[in-house]
């Protein structure tokens, strides 16, 4: 199995180098992992304790029968992933809060050591399960992402041009009012962030979710379009327009026992 891990290895550090070349999820070392049979708590554990990390990847759609009723299909494996691996990858996006909105390849192999490809696809990262003292990984959920399929994601917001902005320079203060937008995203075209250009604004001004532009296909899920994202307020002050709506995590998944 050591084998198996080395070759990935060298795989992800080619994917590094290969990032500077494009933005693409392509520039990303593809996620390889094997399957995993059993869950539970010391599966888990086990699996941590040899540098693994224990993995999920689901999907679920809805599909009508013979007899007319909707039902619902679930695509899900249970996998092992390397710890070294998934950490090498995380490291090789901007910022961790652009994992979650990055698509990356996914290959299952047959086994350790094995060159057989049993699955593949592309996959977006739902949750990483964190030990809340040590910080150290504990597990990883994926979600199928394939093209074609729509999807729920946070998208990250990122601020520029305030070297230039004329409210800054007067004085003024940035409320950065939404640290992500939710949009409904086909899998192939999910932003890995929102730019946000605020070079223009002065004293007074904001930037609503309805101005922020995107590709056509992403659907803004938000009860209030005209929600500032950004605004220039007069003076630093400790209160700050509240982020309210739209809080709904992705995926509510049980931590340890995958």
């Amino acid at each position: 199995m050591a084998q198996w891990w080395r070759a990935s290895g060298a795989g992800v550090r080619a994917g590094l180098r290969n990032r500077s070349q494009t933005s693409s999820s392509s520039a990303f070392h593809t996620i390889q992992a094997i399957p995993r049979e059993y869950s539970g708590s010391r599966v888990s554990a086990r699996e941590r304790a040899q540098g693994r990390i224990p993995a999920v990847v689901f999907s679920e759609s809805f599909s009508a029968g013979s007899d007319g009723v909707i039902r619902s299909v679930s695509r899900k494996r249970l996998l092992t992933t390397e710890k070294k691996q998934i950490q090498a990858i995380m490291k090789s996006v901007e910022s961790d809060k652009f994992f979650y909105s990055t698509r990356f390849p996914l290959q299952i192999m047959a086994g350790a050591g094995s060159s057989v490809l049993i699955e593949s696809g592309n996959v977006l990262p739902v949750k990483i399960h964190k030990d809340k003292e040590t910080g150290k990984i504990l597990n990883l959920v994926l979600a199928w992402a394939d093209d074609g399929s729509e999807m729920k994601v946070d998208v990250p917001v990122v601020i520029k041009g305030e070297d230039g902005c004329p409210g800054l320079k007067k004085g003024g203060y940035l409320n950065k009012i939404r640290p992500t937008l939710k949009y409904v995203c086909p899998a192939e075209h999910i932003p890995s962030k929102v730019e946000v250009d605020i070079s223009s604004l002065d004293i007074g001004d904001k930037i609503l979710m309805q101005d922020i532009r995107v590709h056509p296909s992403l659907k803004l899920i938000s009860r209030n379009e005209v929600m500032p994202v950004v605004k220039i307020v007069a003076a630093k002050s400790e209160s700050k327009e509240p982020a309210t709506e739209d809080s709904t995590e992705l995926q509510s998944t049980k931590p340890a026992d995958l």
